[in-house]
């Protein structure tokens, strides 16, 4: 029984809920960005705000999917953290060519409408699909029994959504008061790199506590 616990159980459950924090503040940071970095550009009207607000949830649910689907292979901390190391690499650049991908936009498509949705596709469907797939994943992690499948999916939303408002709020409160966007951009990369070593780390004494058990019962 020790044995199946610990393979079932790959992370410690406030481990998994504080990185599940971390990923909803940091989407909800990019997302209230967003406008801000398109603006030079293309405004920032309603529709460019709708054209941001629509690849967001697009690319959340297409994440959801394939981090369900993913779940279902034997979930562990590495893939896991593979998430949160992804979503940092693939948010670079929005920071380092955000200009050199919206300026051909720009001058190609003359209704900033479409104009828009082409640049949100290009610079935020990728990290935010990646940061989709871990709410279905660390649902997965934190379920050891069926019958608590629905508590534990329960309160990583509760925790996730949680962080979403805090990243909402901290970056149109106080963040863009603060600091420059890049310099923001690059404090939710960081996060989200500092949440994929936590994850490695407290991976690897689970299993080094695991190994340890299983060598004490033999």
């Amino acid at each position: 029984m020790i044995v199946k616990a610990a393979a079932s159980s790959p992370l410690p459950r406030p481990v998994v809920a504080s990185v599940a924090f971390v990923s909803g503040f940091c989407i909800m940071t990019v997302e209230m960005l967003g406008a801000r970095i398109m603006a030079p550009y293309f405004g920032g009207s309603v529709s460019v705000w709708g054209s941001i607000i629509t690849v967001f949830m697009l690319a959340l649910a297409l994440g959801y999917l394939l981090g369900g689907r993913l779940s279902m292979r034997n979930p562990n901390a590495l893939v896991f953290a593979s998430f949160y190391v992804s979503a940092a690499l693939f948010s670079l650049p929005i920071i380092l060519f955000a200009d050199a991908i919206m300026r051909p936009i720009f001058l190609a498509v003359e209704d900033a409408r479409y104009g828009s949705l082409l640049a949100s596709v290009v610079m935020f469907s990728v990290p935010t699909t990646l940061l989709g797939m871990i709410s279905p994943y660390s649902v997965r992690l934190l379920v050891e029994r069926e019958e608590h499948s629905g508590q534990m999916a329960g309160l990583l939303f509760f925790v996730s959504t949680v962080g979403s408002a805090a990243g909402t709020l901290g970056t149109s409160f106080y963040f863009v008061l603060w600091f420059e966007v890049n310099r923001i951009l690059w404090g939710a990369v960081t996060a989200l790199l500092i949440a994929a070593a936590i994850i490695l780390v407290a991976g690897y004494m689970r299993g080094s506590l695991s190994l340890r058990v299983r060598v004490h019962e033999t």
